[in-house]
């Protein structure tokens, strides 16, 4: 595995053994020549939770212009069967003590889900960044690699051309 150490030293500016996962991950994939990019959406959601999926459709929902509508909708049909069209016999008459009740309890639930998914959301972020970080790393030693053979390339070329004009010097002093 000399090759993987001298590659590791070169690249990183240390030891195989002292290269964190991510980047032992990058080497690798560019040493077989794998892609080493992936659909981040497929990739994370895969390590999603059944709760979490809800929970973050929950938190879409709620924190929708279709909720807030809806919502709007819901309070002032209570409000108007409550005050007008059950004047006498209101289930929850006016100050509408019933209703608060509701909304108390929808905002306990509703908060801690819209939490939860923003924590999710910030563990994405991370999640995506750290595969940012995989990509431009590989593309860093792609470009390191072709650097490398572009030089020595040129080298070759140098070196043909040098023994190239010395065999035409040889051949003018000859002549």
């Amino acid at each position: 595995m000399r090759p993987f150490d001298d590659a590791a030293q070169i690249l990183f500016g240390k030891p195989a053994d002292d290269l964190d996962e991510t980047e032992r991950d990058v080497l690798l994939h560019s040493r077989e020549g794998r892609i080493l990019s992936q659909d981040r959406n497929v990739a994370y959601q895969s390590k999603q939770s059944v709760g979490e999926r809800i929970a973050d459709g929950i938190a879409r929902v709620g924190g929708s212009w279709a909720f807030i509508i809806g919502f709007l909708v819901f309070l002032v049909l209570w409000t108007v069967v409550n005050t007008i069209v059950l004047s006498r016999e209101a289930f929850d008459p006016y100050p509408f003590i019933f209703l608060n009740l509701v909304l108390s309890m929808l905002a306990a639930l509703q908060a801690p889900i819209i939490m939860m998914s923003q924590n999710r959301q910030a563990a994405r972020d991370r999640f995506e960044a750290s595969k940012d970080y995989e990509v431009n790393l590989k593309a860093e030693i792609e470009l390191m690699a072709l650097h490398h053979k572009i030089d020595t390339h040129f080298l070759d070329e140098i070196a043909a051309l040098k023994s190239e004009v010395l065999r035409l010097q040889d051949v003018l002093r000859q002549n």
